[in-house]
């Protein structure tokens, strides 16, 4: 078997006749590629460049049946293609081709085998390594003159190639670090279309460890040219890899990426979305731990990261009509997104305004400042305020924003904090409910009521809470009479779903609160719990509950542990509605779809 001179010699394979099926026309390419490397006259060079594209197109098809396999079962089913794929790299002619090169090196890679277990897969990478090395640099010498080189040095071929192949990409980097350090300094930069061609050729090397600083140092360049100099098929390559966990960036790669080609962010949210739909529900600290591995959060300090992510949640729960699963989301997500904050932002590098570029000004402010920093006895002040604040661009037609009330509470519940503690302080509120409270709690709950329906939910709030005040007017509470006293509405009728969700969670509020709402609390719930969708809802409660208590409260409530039974004790069914939602929001938003005009959640 034949090899290029001063490479690494091809590893010891025999033919079998598995290696026919690769291709029918694998039997007459090699018959031409042994007839083209015994002989360079004109007529063998006229026969390559008239037969070349379809040769490129037989190592094409190659290519696509050797990617559905890992190396083992390659070289296991077609051990013949080591020889035609040697025979290939020797042909200088051959080479000459970008698209060739392109395509030869898509092959090799897909040879390397990320965890060799015996001598037999070491020789086979190191061989493999080899050949990549010389493709990429053969051209910048003289075949025989690195062959003599080397031989005088005392190297072997198969230790100076894999060395060869190493320096190289370091030399590359140091290229590319000294184009950008330097600016305009022409003497210096790389010519942008060789940037492009290089980005090109590390397309198929992504995954490869010898290539992880090429990577880096083209994901942080940065050229003075008004169009992008990176190929996108570089980008789309890098960040398969990376969302796959085949390779390992350093954040401000993974930043670069993100903002220097939009498609591989959304590409990156909408694998996040896949990977929330399919975290059990009622856990929230595992969605903490698929957002914070997915590195979105702390992406997200700069703004422009930060508007799309945020922009694409806003479709899912439109799409999903508000679910709770998405919302719940949204909240841990901006959690994750403000610890990075706090941790990278010691001097404001980006005003609150870019992060938020619709919304009031001062409310961005009241809501940032969280409850952890407010002392309990003073967090009913910063609630008024925040509602009067709500109200006023919501109701007041002076002031109404431009982008409807949605918009206003998209805002709102962004910061779950402040929006679960309003039904906890008009239950332990000893005065009459205030207005602005229950004008808050209305509005969480069902954002684009208008004015009369959401003071109807008032009314029956401000109800609610009677009933509930008179049954700790009795010695003990009786789960059937808290059940009652919740059940139906002021008028008789049947409350809106919304408005039945909120007294609910009042009531779940209560039994975690009050005096003697333990001993009745598994009662109420089993009475409760008709449905699986109440079920998912109260699981739900529980866990964002015990998971905001966790993150805002120094101080965990003495109702902590009770509240950690009952979330163990709750099934957790999962939510298939929303997660059909949510992958349907994701195929609008990569169609371009109408999500942007609105969803069914105000309609």
């Amino acid at each position: 078997m034949g090899h290029c001179e001063g490479a690494a010699p091809l590893p010891s394979f025999e033919m079998t006749e598995d290696s026919v099926g690769l291709s029918s026309d694998y039997q007459f390419w090699m018959q031409k590629l042994s007839v083209w490397g015994q002989a360079s006259t004109l007529e063998t060079q006229q026969d390559i460049c008239r037969h070349l594209p379809q040769f490129q197109e037989f190592l094409r098809q190659t290519y696509e049946a050797l990617k559905e396999m890992d190396s083992s079962t390659i070289i296991e089913r077609f051990p013949a293609i080591v020889q035609l794929l040697a025979k290939t790299c020797c042909n200088p002619f051959i080479l000459a081709y970008d698209e060739s090169q392109k395509i030869l090196i898509w092959c090799l890679c897909c040879l390397i085998n990320k965890k060799p277990q015996n001598s037999g897969e070491l020789k086979l990478n190191s061989w493999t390594r080899g050949f990549l090395s010389h493709i990429l640099s053969a051209f910048g010498f003289d075949i025989k003159e690195v062959g003599l080189f080397t031989q005088s040095l005392g190297y072997a071929p198969a230790d100076y190639y894999p060395c060869l192949l190493k320096n190289m990409v370091l030399s590359l980097v140091s290229e590319l670090r000294e184009n950008h350090l330097n600016g305009f300094n022409t003497g210096k930069r790389m010519a942008p279309e060789r940037v492009r061609s290089l980005s090109r050729v590390c397309v198929p090397l992504v995954t490869l460890p010898d290539f992880e600083p090429l990577v880096e140092a083209l994901l942080t360049y940065h050229g003075h040219e008004p169009q992008e100099t990176i190929s996108p098929e570089f980008f789309d390559a890098v960040n398969e890899a990376f969302l796959l966990k085949k390779i390992s960036l350093p954040k401000p790669a993974v930043v670069c990426l993100w903002l220097r080609h939009l498609r591989s962010l959304e590409k990156a949210t909408l694998h996040l979305f896949e990977k929330l739909i399919f975290t059990e529900r009622g856990f929230l600290r595992r969605t903490e731990g698929v957002l914070k591995a997915s590195l979105l959060p702390e992406a997200a300090c700069h703004p422009a990261i930060f508007r799309v992510v945020d922009e694409m949640f806003r479709c899912a729960l439109l799409e999903t009509s508000g679910a709770p699963e998405v919302l719940a989301a949204i909240q841990v997500f901006t959690c994750c997104f403000m610890e990075a904050l706090e941790r990278e932002n010691n001097q404001l590098k980006f005003a609150h305004k870019t992060y938020f570029p619709y919304a009031s000004p001062s409310l961005v402010m009241m809501l940032l400042q969280l409850p952890k920093d407010t002392p309990r006895r003073l967090r009913l002040q910063p609630l008024m305020r925040i509602s009067e604040a709500l109200r006023e661009i919501v109701e007041d037609q002076i002031h109404r924003s431009s982008r409807g009330p949605f918009e206003s509470w998209f805002l709102f519940m962004h910061f779950g904090g402040w929006a679960d503690m309003v039904a906890e302080q008009l239950l332990m509120s000893e005065a009459d409910p205030p207005e602005a409270l229950l004008w808050l709690l209305a509005f969480t709950y069902s954002p684009c009521d208008g004015s009369q329906q959401r003071a109807q939910t008032m009314v029956e709030v401000r109800e609610v809470l009677g009933q509930l005040r008179k049954q700790l007017q009795s010695p003990t509470l009786v789960a059937r009479d808290l059940q009652a006293a919740t059940e139906e509405g002021r008028s008789g009728n049947p409350r809106p779903p919304a408005c039945q969700q909120l007294i609910r969670h009042l009531l779940l509020t209560f039994l975690l609160w009050a005096p003697g709402g333990h001993a009745v609390a598994r009662e109420v719930i089993s009475l409760m719990a008709q449905t699986d969708e109440i079920t998912r809802e109260i699981t739900g409660f529980f866990d964002q509950t015990l998971y905001r208590w966790d993150h805002l409260f120094p101080e965990a409530p003495a109702w902590r542990e009770l509240a950690s039974e009952l979330l163990s004790e709750q099934p957790t069914p999962a939510g298939r509605a929303a997660a059909v939602a949510t992958q349907r929001a994701g195929a609008a938003w990569q169609s371009g779809g109408p999500l942007l005009q609105g969803g069914p959640l105000c309609e």
